[in-house]
């Protein structure tokens, strides 16, 4: 059925989550990622990876079917695939938060593989203070659109991309990681821990996340550029396009650091799979 551009504005109520030391610990651990700050609860409130937002975000993304009413099979709707992502960070989580996240439609339009959507995702504190906020692009595909393209409010113009230099980080992806990635994010989906499920829907085996894939890297930029001050990050993203299977060894390229008007320090890069193929294009790291 077509997704009809009616269901643009819509919201999904709030989801309420208590933020504990246990959940970053693992999400951090699930990436090899050690970071004192993300591990160490002697040394006082743990801090989120940068990239942990999207665990308090995929529920509110589950709920999002219930936005579209009936436009939307099943088959349809297992047709979505997550294909851009824009990360907000306006202070750190620490464990002991409780956070509230909801999604809302504010873009449908029809493109060449289907219908192509964006959700704003915003997570905020006891006060109504934004802590986050995510504007996530995906794609139906093979989904036609009803009405005319519409948008509710204009995503962000994302970071123009600076050239890459050719030195590569490689970054090593073990067997088994989408199943540890899956139970420490709790972000479940069949086709990244059950072969039978992801070859049934014409995949060649088990696909890694692509937000484990992103946050892999972000854990590299992090080291690299803030000397492992995950809070000094305030935006992240990119473009998902390459599947990576495991175990693989990721190569990651990045541009010189570029100075942003607002005093704002951007980095770009790219994540290749082991064919050579781009799992992660126009890649984006803002810190302070």
């Amino acid at each position: 059925m077509p997704l009809n551009t009616a269901s643009v504005g819509r919201a999904t109520d709030f989801i309420e989550h208590e933020v504990d030391a246990r959940w970053l610990m693992a999400y951090a651990a699930s990436l090899g990622d050690l970071n004192p700050n993300y591990m160490d609860t002697a040394a006082g409130a743990v801090c989120a990876h940068p990239v942990f937002p999207v665990c308090l975000e995929w529920p509110s993304i589950l709920a999002t079917r219930a936005l579209l009413g009936d436009h939307l099979t099943d088959d349809e709707s297992a047709r979505g695939v997550h294909a851009g992502h824009d990360l907000h960070i306006f202070r750190p989580i620490l464990a002991g938060s409780k956070l509230r996240t909801k999604a809302t439609l504010i873009g449908v339009e029809s493109i060449k593989p289907g219908a192509g959507y964006t959700l704003r995702l915003d997570t905020v504190d006891a006060a109504e203070n934004l802590v986050c906020q995510t504007f996530q692009y995906g794609i139906y595909r093979g989904v036609s659109v009803e009405g005319d393209a519409k948008a509710s409010a204009a995503a962000p113009a994302v970071p123009i991309s600076s050239p890459l230099n050719e030195s590569t980080t490689h970054i090593s992806v073990p067997a088994g990681c989408a199943h540890t990635y899956t139970e420490c994010a709790r972000i479940w989906n069949p086709i990244h821990t059950d072969r039978q499920f992801a070859q049934a829907a014409g995949l060649p085996d088990i696909i890694l996340h692509g937000t484990a894939t992103l946050a892999l890297a972000i854990s590299e930029l992090v080291d690299q550029f803030t000397q492992g001050e995950a809070e000094r990050v305030v935006r992240l993203g990119g473009r998902f396009a390459a599947m990576v299977f495991m175990p693989a060894d990721l190569q990651l390229r990045t541009s010189d650091c570029q100075r942003n008007d607002d005093g704002l320090t951007n980095v770009s890069f790219e994540v290749s799979n082991p064919n050579g193929e781009t799992a992660i294009n126009g890649g984006f790291f803002v810190f302070s």
